[in-house]
C-alpha cells in the first residue's frame, strides 16, 4: 500500500514562515558581527565546502539541531544558552524557516531566519569565504 502524506513539505515552510521572523538578505547583511547575533548555518558541510560560507556562524546540521538546542540532551551545545538572536539560514530559505520555527517551539528565542538563505546572501553582498573545495581547488593550480 502506499503512503498517504496529508501534509506537503510547502504548506509546513508556509506555515512556519507564518510563525517566525523572515529577515531579508540585505537587512542581515546588516547584523553580520553583531555581538548579540549568532547566525546559525544549517547547510550540510559538503554545501559549505562546495559553496562557500559566512565567516564566523555557528555551523549545525538540520538533523542535529533539536538535539543541540535542548540542554537535557547529551548532545547540547552551550552557544544556545547565550542570550543572543539566533538568525538560521540554509542554502535557499526553505530549511531555515523549519529549523527557525523549531528552535521557536522549543522556546529559543529571539529567533528568525534570512529569507533566500545563502543565496540571497551572497546576492545581497554579504561577506563570504570560499569552501574547503575551493580551497583544495586553488592547491592544484
Amino acid at each position: 500500500m502506499a503512503q498517504n502524506i496529508t501534509k506537503s513539505i510547502k504548506s509546513m515552510v508556509e506555515q512556519a514562515k507564518s510563525e517566525i521572523e523572515e529577515i531579508p538578505a540585505a537587512e542581515a547583511v546588516k547584523l553580520f558581527g553583531q555581538d548579540d547575533v549568532v547566525l546559525v548555518d544549517l547547510r550540510d558541510p559538503r554545501e559549505r565546502e562546495r559553496d562557500g560560507k559566512v565567516p564566523g556562524t555557528f555551523n549545525v546540521t538540520r538533523g542535529m539541531l533539536e538535539f543541540w538546542i535542548d540542554p537535557g540532551s547529551p548532545y547540547y551545545k552551550p552557544r544556545f544558552g547565550e542570550d543572543k538572536k539566533f538568525v538560521f539560514f540554509c542554502a535557499g530559505g526553505l530549511r531555515s524557516a523549519l529549523a527557525a520555527k523549531t528552535a521557536q517551539d522549543m522556546g529559543l528565542k529571539p529567533v528568525a531566519h534570512i529569507l533566500g538563505g545563502f543565496r540571497g546572501w551572497k546576492d545581497a553582498g554579504g561577506p563570504t569565504e570560499p569552501g574547503e573545495a575551493a580551497n583544495k581547488d586553488e592547491g592544484k593550480k
